[in-house]
């Protein structure tokens, strides 16, 4: 079965919304399991539970068939994704435009002008959408 990650902040923002509704549709349209991922960062000691995460997604969008969610503990939020994506072994990750900055900026430290679609694609051999969110303040 093919598996869709979101990663999404908590509580839900704007870009957060928008970026889940692309996956729920596209997990829709596959008949994809989909994982509504959020990262705690240990240095901000956030204490966010996966029935937190739930009630949050199920408060804007209603249940969600095939979705299971996911909090985990970390560091760099982008490193802890590609942990989550390969252990999920997922077939598409669907990110926010705001996301791909931050990844953008990681990736400068290592290698010049990334493009970050093409790295993820390479480190996870799987597919990668970025949902722009122009008309979001």
């Amino acid at each position: 079965m093919t598996r869709v990650v979101v990663p999404v902040r908590y509580p839900l923002t704007e870009h957060s919304r928008a970026t889940l509704a692309e996956a729920i549709s596209i997990a829709g349209e596959q008949t994809a399991e989909l994982t509504v991922l959020h990262v705690d960062l240990y240095q901000q000691g956030d204490d966010v539970s996966r029935a937190e995460l739930k009630r949050a997604v199920e408060a804007a969008f209603g249940p969600i068939e095939r979705a299971r969610y996911v909090v985990r503990r970390g560091f760099l939020v982008e490193e802890t994704i590609l942990e989550e994506v390969a252990a999920d072994n997922a077939d598409i990750v669907v990110i926010g435009s705001k996301q791909v900055s931050r990844w953008r900026q990681m990736l400068r430290r290592v290698i010049d002008e990334p493009d970050i679609e093409s790295y993820l694609k390479e480190k996870l051999e799987c597919t990668v959408t970025t949902v722009r969110h122009n008309n979001i303040g």
